[in-house]
């Protein structure tokens, strides 16, 4: 029997979509890290799972696992993927679409022009949320690193737990350094996704982010939420914003504080394969 797939990626941020609605799929953490393997599987940064959704007037359940076979809450990107996914699978006609994560539900609307729109929801800046150890939610806080010099960071959840620094050049910020000493921080329990953010004006900065169980990527959609919205809670941005990540643009707004985060970016299909499911029992 074969497992078929499609490879898609939102600004070269790259996900296996499987269609678990019309296959059966089980796939453990071993099997999960094979398949993102870009040596030895297919490759990917994360593996989204479409499933039926048991709670009424939603359409659909997400699953992201990322490439060290960890599940993990939300990805913005792959929330576009997955939209144009179900589209494209003739799965629904809609729209927008109503899709349940562990976080919570989003609602993902396919634009005219191709763009998809994700209503990401509120950030939450209550450090238990993300989790956070802190005493008092703050808007930096002073980051301690073992033999490193410490960071001044913004905390923020979007439904997965971000860290925000702010660098002069994204070009020379060691994130390679930073980030996975941040990623695995005592002070965040569950790890951290980190982001590395150059103001250039207000409607406009530049970002890197190194994710956690994945390393950097090309883009994350939540990270360039989490950097907009604790952006404009410092006074530096305005309440539209366009991202530049390694893969391309997201346009980000925050209208307020008690409105939902907006995403819009692109989601691309690159192939479809199949891969046998002896191979993977061989894991």
């Amino acid at each position: 029997m074969m497992l078929k797939f499609s490879k898609m990626h939102g600004l070269g941020n790259d996900f296996i979509v499987i269609n678990a609605i019309e296959q059966t799929v089980q796939l453990n953490m071993a099997q999960i890290r094979f398949l993102a393997d870009r040596h030895f599987g297919i490759g990917c940064d994360q593996v989204l799972l479409v499933e039926n959704s048991e709670n009424v007037g939603v359409d659909f359940r997400y699953r992201i696992f990322n490439a060290d076979g960890g599940e993990v809450s939300q990805c913005g990107n792959g929330a576009r993927c997955f939209a144009r996914f179900v589209r494209d699978q003739g799965l629904t006609d809609k729209d927008t679409i109503a899709v349940e994560t562990a976080s919570g539900i989003i609602y993902p609307t396919i634009q005219a022009d191709g763009t998809i729109s994700v209503d990401m929801g509120k950030p939450s800046f209550i450090p238990a949320s993300l989790p956070f150890t802190a005493d008092d939610e703050a808007e930096t806080y002073q980051l301690s690193l073992e033999g490193l010099p410490a960071e001044q960071i913004s905390a923020v959840s979007m439904g997965n737990p971000h860290a925000v620094l702010l660098v002069d050049n994204v070009d020379t910020a060691a994130v390679e350094q930073i980030g996975p000493v941040i990623e695995s921080h005592p002070r965040f329990p569950e790890r951290v996704n980190v982001g590395f953010m150059e103001v250039q004006r207000t409607d406009a900065i530049r970002l890197r982010v190194f994710e956690r169980g994945s390393g950097e990527t090309s883009a994350c959609g939540t990270g360039a939420c989490a950097a907009v919205v604790t952006g404009i809670r410092r006074g530096l941005l305005a309440n539209d914003v366009t991202v530049s990540l390694p893969g391309g643009q997201l346009q980000i707004s925050w209208p307020d504080n008690n409105a939902s985060v907006w995403m819009t970016g692109p989601a691309e299909h690159v192939f479809d394969g199949e891969i046998a499911w002896s191979t993977l029992q061989q894991i």
